[in-house]
């Protein structure tokens, strides 16, 4: 492996550099890049889930852009924001990023980041290979330590096909917590590994932020985990796009997470409901207002 490379972390937002990656670094609308030079192996989503929470999305464009290309991925940056009154349901919000992510494009690697997290090693390539990768585990919050075991969150790269067969996220974690730790347990229960770069490569800051409010739940929902993974998570996904915008950065998917129910006979633009429909919506099915 190389030897380690330490990259700088801006901890204020510089207005001037962030407009010269809009003009001067070749990334098209939508916040989509591709080597100019060769054709990448990996074609990667990275799909943030988000509310309220501008400043940290600016430090995270104006790192991740240059930390993704110095890598010659292929990749396109999808944000996920809850508009609707409900307690943040960050799992709901990745099932959605990878739906309508692949509505736009067959991308094969996925990784699921929170906005607040900023990879600080250049050797922590974000791909998907044989088994799900943890790649944040080693956090300066946590002294750089892997804080138990089985932790899978934070940052994460999971292939498309792996990610249909564990039915993805659950959609029932309203509230901090649980929803990572019941991914872990779909992957154990396919007998897949979770793989990790080591704890010097996997090394990332944490920008700072207010305490999250936590799930009422979470034990209750983790506590019949594996008899919801058949029934709750891709196949019975349902929400609402309100918009959706292709910024110069990213793509901004702006949705409501747990829309009302929709009269018999009514149409609603931008509803997804994945058990009503029987099969993949396609871009033309999100509502872009």
């Amino acid at each position: 492996m190389m030897p380690r490379k330490t990259l700088p972390v801006m901890r204020s937002v510089n207005r001037t550099f962030l407009k010269e990656l809009e003009t001067k670094w070749g990334i098209l609308p939508g916040g989509r890049w591709a080597p100019p030079s060769c054709n990448s192996k990996h074609f990667v989503a990275i799909v943030v889930p988000y509310r309220d929470r501008s400043e940290h999305l600016d430090l995270f464009l104006q790192h991740m852009h240059p930390f993704l290309q110095r890598q010659m991925l292929q990749y396109g940056v999808f944000v996920v924001e809850q508009s609707d009154r409900h307690a943040f349901n960050r799992a709901k919000l990745f099932n959605i990023g990878f739906t309508e992510a692949l509505a736009r494009d067959s991308y094969c690697c996925f990784v699921f980041h929170d906005v607040d997290l900023l990879p600080i090693d250049a050797r922590n390539l974000y791909r998907c290979e044989r088994f799900p990768r943890h790649l944040s585990s080693a956090v300066d919050v946590f002294r750089f330590v892997l804080p138990y075991p089985d932790l899978f969150g934070g940052a994460v790269a999971v292939r498309a096909d792996q990610f249909r067969e564990l039915n993805g996220f659950s959609n029932e974690f309203f509230g901090w917590g649980g929803e990572d730790d019941d991914l872990q347990r779909r992957i154990r229960a396919r007998d897949m590994s979770i793989v990790r770069w080591p704890s010097s490569v996997s090394r990332y800051t944490m920008l700072a932020h207010a305490k999250a409010e936590p799930s009422a739940q979470r034990q209750e929902l983790l506590g019949n985990a594996e008899s919801r993974h058949d029934m709750d998570g891709l196949n019975n996904l349902r929400y609402q796009v309100l918009a959706l915008e292709e910024r110069p950065l990213y793509t901004k998917i702006l949705v409501d997470v747990d829309p009302p129910p929709v009269p018999a006979g009514k149409s609603v633009p931008g509803l997804v409901d994945v058990q009503s429909m029987r099969g993949r919506h396609t871009a033309s099915d999100s509502g872009v207002v």
